[in-house]
């Protein structure tokens, strides 16, 4: 039982802590200095190779 306590011990703090880090570690790589850019062309690449919009007619053909 002595080993039980021991780790649920860890668990509760140490993980926790762990946790933590990773998530403003993830919280600073977004928010990073030069980042925008990156965000910005992955935001925008569904739209890169677009040049007009989808007809009327192809739009009731692939909903029915």
């Amino acid at each position: 039982m002595e080993t039980y306590t021991f780790l649920r011990a860890m668990a509760d703090s140490w993980a926790l802590l762990v946790l933590v880090l990773i998530f403003l570690g993830v919280i600073a790589f977004v928010f990073r200095p030069g980042s925008r850019r990156v965000q910005k062309d992955a935001a925008e690449s569904i739209f890169r190779n677009e040049s007009r919009p989808a007809a009327e007619d192809d739009e009731n053909k692939e909903g029915r």
